[in-house]
């Protein structure tokens, strides 16, 4: 286990990478010869994920509205402790589904990282660490109220996230019953 920690302005940041299997061919040059510039070379899309349906659904939305060949997604959640190897497993399982499936739908290559510490503020730095093209998030639903009283980790990285756009994915029940 090899967790990662760098201070940031007097705040400790914590990580760990998720060694996903490499079942998943690599795409030959030859499958590229039409692309040119940045579509050949691909971009980066940071996606946050975490166990619950929204995350899902938006990760589902990305991957088949959003990402193109050659792409890299870089799978980003949340914890509060590094150290509960439950979580670090459950999230690890639930990170190679998600792998295999970006590359049957939409043959993207995926990265995958679990980072300690406050959702927004982590999905933020990950975002200032890897300068993605765009940082795609689901939305719990919650009320206009109680996302204000409460806090929200889309608003949080909406106001705070500025290296990304941020697409802020809406729950199924906002409309369309699937993407796909």
């Amino acid at each position: 286990m090899s967790i990662h920690t760098v201070i940031e302005e007097e705040e400790e940041y914590s990580w760990r990478e998720v060694n996903l299997p490499s079942l998943i061919p690599v795409i030959h040059e030859p499958e590229l010869e039409r692309e040119t510039g940045e579509r050949r070379r691909g971009r980066d899309v940071l996606i946050a994920i975490d166990h619950g349906p929204k995350s899902k659904h938006a990760f589902d939305w990305a991957i088949a509205h959003f990402c193109r060949l050659a792409d890299t997604i870089h799978l980003v959640h949340a914890v509060t402790s590094l150290e509960n190897q439950i979580v670090y497993e459950a999230t690890r399982e639930l990170m190679e589904k998600l792998q295999v499936e970006a590359f049957q739908v939409a043959m993207v290559k995926t990265v995958a990282r679990i980072v300690e510490g406050d959702c927004g503020k982590a999905i933020c730095k990950e975002a200032e660490r890897l300068k993605p093209v765009a940082v795609v998030m689901g939305t719990r639903g919650r009320s206009l109220i109680k996302s204000v009283l409460q806090g929200s980790v889309t608003e949080y990285c909406f106001h705070n996230c500025k290296s990304a756009p941020i697409i802020v994915v809406p729950g199924k029940d906002a409309g369309e019953e699937s993407v796909i």
